[in-house]
């Protein structure tokens, strides 16, 4: 297959990420007293940050909405690569290569931090942005 496939599947792996972290807000699936209780007290604790009144609540929603934003962004991007990849595959590929690291590391924090869903589709990015480096290297090698 060529690079241009791999980006496209890629992007729709990210595009899948962005879909169920989003749905996922707001992260914290609070069922039980000491759940419920760390929740509030996130919730209630205020502090004051370069001029500003927030929480620690405050911080955990607007990084993991900022995180969707990032996912939906990476999938947008990778479909542009996938079209640029069909006309210069040469150029296109140490931007592979970047989000394949990328996403190398998020693996190891992945596997580390979060649970199986995730865990796959960090693999199968892998494997994609790999396979489309590899595609891009041999044409542009002429193999």
């Amino acid at each position: 297959m060529k690079a241009s496939t791999f980006l496209r599947i890629a992007s729709a792996i990210a595009f899948l990420f962005a879909i169920g972290h989003t749905m996922g807000v707001p992260w914290t699936p609070a069922t039980d007293a000491p759940e419920s209780a760390l929740l509030a007290s996130m919730k209630s604790l205020h502090f004051p940050v370069m001029g500003t009144d927030r929480s620690y609540w405050d911080f955990y929603v607007g990084f993991g909405v900022s995180i969707s934003v990032y996912l939906f962004t990476q999938a947008i991007v990778l479909w542009q690569m996938a079209s640029l990849a069909r006309s210069d595959a040469k150029r296109v590929r140490p931007l592979i290569v970047t989000f394949f690291v990328s996403y190398l590391a998020m693996g190891a924090i992945t596997l580390r931090y979060f649970f199986v869903v995730p865990i796959v589709l960090t693999v199968a990015m892998c494997i994609c942005l790999a396979l489309a480096c590899l595609s891009a290297w041999r044409r542009d090698a002429g193999m």
